[in-house]
């Protein structure tokens, strides 16, 4: 446990602005710390926005990442972009990203383990920097050592790692927009989120109309947030739920094997050149079939 008591020249600091000068953790995982409760403002919880007072007392647990055991699976990767220091995957739809309570079967992870030539049932250090749905498919980042991740992490945390997705959404989009709303747990359904101002955070959405059909639109989404279902849940709330999507689309959706959403576009600064690097990949096999229906002339039904 470490101990500050503060005086005048950190009076109306931040707590996470005076942590990350203080200690010596990248401030990712110190918003970590924070939003674990292990931050101690007089005893009492606080959130990063807090503004430090004269005579308050600080205390911070000792921060120490758990590491996770994950079994070594083979499977087929579709490895984008590999160096020293990283990989980029394009995930295909249908698999889970993480293991996690309720998760059955192989996930992306546990390939990743065995692509990187480790032992079955190792312990290792999640190098996920982050993650899409299990029905979404596109890019990701992982991280090869912990510099790495910190580095990649803080630019997701900083909002400087631009994310794009493509998605087929019900109705027809006239024009471009933005949606500013705050995204929660669902107060009726548990396994949804929702649009609410009840325990729920900031998050933005900008929607870019691409291409549109007699009943449907193809639409580009930038996230300048990061929160579950972001996209799902803010293209619903304007009336333009996505094509397939079992928990915020039309009946006729649970029909189909999940959303038609995909990650084309990813770009950050690498760790090691501070360069910026892009990298983008085509229509999913299953998604330019379902444009190929929608451009039928059958007046785009499905």
């Amino acid at each position: 446990m470490k101990t500050w008591t503060i005086s005048t020249p950190d009076i109306d600091k931040r707590i996470d602005v005076f942590l990350n000068e203080h200690m010596d953790l990248s401030r990712s995982k110190i918003a970590i710390m924070i939003k674990e409760g292990k931050v101690l403002c007089n005893a009492v919880a606080v959130k990063a926005k807090y503004k430090l007072r004269r005579d308050d007392i600080l205390e911070v647990a000792d921060f120490e990442v758990q590491p996770m055991r994950v079994d070594s699976i083979t499977m087929p990767l579709d490895i984008v972009f590999e160096d020293d220091d990283l990989l980029v995957v394009n995930k295909p739809r249908g698999l889970v990203v993480h293991p996690g309570k309720g998760v059955e079967g192989p996930t992306l992870l546990n390939g990743l383990v065995a692509y990187l030539n480790q032992n079955p049932a190792i312990t290792v250090r999640p190098g996920m920097v982050h993650r899409i749905d299990k029905d979404t498919s596109g890019l990701l980042v992982i991280a090869k050592n912990d510099k790495t991740h910190t580095f990649l992490a803080e630019q997701l945390l900083d909002k400087t790692m631009q994310r794009y997705y493509l998605a087929l959404v019900h109705g027809t989009l006239h024009e471009d927009c933005s949606v500013d709303a705050p995204i929660g747990l669902d107060p009726v359904v548990h396994r949804k989120m929702a649009v609410t101002d009840k325990n729920s955070k900031p998050a933005l959405t900008h929607f870019f109309v691409k291409d549109t059909y007699p009943h449907h639109s193809l639409i580009e989404c930038r996230l300048k947030t990061g929160r579950t279902h972001q996209i799902r849940v803010h293209a619903q709330s304007i009336g333009h739920p996505l094509i397939g999507d079992p928990l915020y689309g039309r009946p006729e959706d649970t029909n189909r094997e999940g959303q038609y959403l995909f990650a084309y576009h990813l770009e950050f600064l690498h760790p090691k050149t501070k360069t910026l690097v892009s990298f983008e990949v085509p229509y999913p096999t299953y998604f330019s079939e379902c444009i190929h229906q929608l451009q039928a002339p059958t007046k785009g039904t499905l």
